[in-house]
């Protein structure tokens, strides 16, 4: 779906708690990203196991009894290595998707907003960053800048900012020839408070609501780049790390791979479940 088709279904319907039908999907969806975002905040409420620290004699254990979801080859825990990699799957997406957010929506904008020789200088800007595949700037920032959680948070922002200026552009420009603000500078509103009072707070609806979609693309960029080796190091149990730990052992233990890929996975499909809602109920 593109960015035109996707702000046009976010300002179709704006999303509010009256009158919303709330199908079993959408339900499912809230239930898996709140006990995720519980399991971030709270992990030692979820698991009494170290996701660091493994049991002598429990290596490589298939789910059972007292390790729900087996164990590694180290005898740790893949439940709590599961759990505790909440924490950095979810803290280090947020903080990709609100840099891409911010800086994003922020040169969106000024170029929509400006218009003349401002906006043709950054939006020739966005398109260089949307001519390159998202992974490979991410990849580039992330050699640039090192290894570790917080680098690749950076990485995964600085590929979304594009999206978010392209789409947040076209918002401002759409909404700057609507009657009403032509009506708002005829009264003798000044371009700032017009900005700030009119312009903004509809132009906002569509770009929150990619951002929700983001959360998820997010995530399995994250999950790309621990996967590939350019992540999060271990022994931090995050989420892609735990699949490229797991993925020698595919053939004797399948559950080293299986149950940390269907977290992210459950993760994904939720916020993008969830997306679709506050963007107008998009099947």
């Amino acid at each position: 779906m593109s960015l035109v088709d996707y702000a046009a279904a976010a300002r179709k319907r704006v999303p509010t708690f009256q009158g919303v039908e709330w199908q079993p999907g959408l339900w499912l969806a809230w239930a898996v990203i709140i006990i995720a975002v519980f399991a971030a905040v709270a992990p030692g409420l979820l698991t009494h196991y170290s996701p660091i620290e493994g049991i002598a004699g429990a290596q490589r254990l298939a789910p059972q009894a007292g390790h729900w979801l087996g164990t590694d080859q180290l005898g740790r825990d893949v439940y709590a290595r599961i759990v505790y990699g909440a924490s950095h799957s979810l803290s280090a997406a947020l903080a990709a998707v609100t840099m891409g957010l911010l800086v994003g929506t922020g040169l969106g904008v000024v170029a929509g907003a400006c218009a003349g020789r401002v906006e043709s200088l950054l939006m020739r800007f966005v398109d260089v960053l949307l001519s390159i595949p998202s992974l490979l700037l991410s990849l580039t920032v992330i050699i640039l800048l090192g290894f570790g959680t917080v680098n690749a948070a950076i990485a995964v922002g600085v590929a979304s900012i594009a999206s978010f200026a392209r789409l947040a552009r076209g918002e401002v420009v759409r909404i700057r020839h609507t009657d009403y603000v032509e009506a708002a500078f005829g009264s003798g509103g000044t371009f700032f408070a017009v900005l700030w009072r009119h312009i903004l707070p509809n132009a906002l609806t569509a770009v929150l609501a990619f951002a929700t979609l983001q959360f998820g693309q997010a995530i399995l960029a994250l999950s790309t780049l621990s996967f590939l080796g350019y992540g999060t190091p271990p022994p931090v149990p995050e989420w892609g790390l735990l699949i490229a730990e797991g993925r020698n052992y595919l053939s004797t233990a399948w559950w080293l791979t299986t149950f940390p890929g269907v977290a992210v996975i459950a993760v994904v499909l939720a916020t993008n479940r969830i997306s679709q809602q506050f963007s107008g109920g998009l099947k």
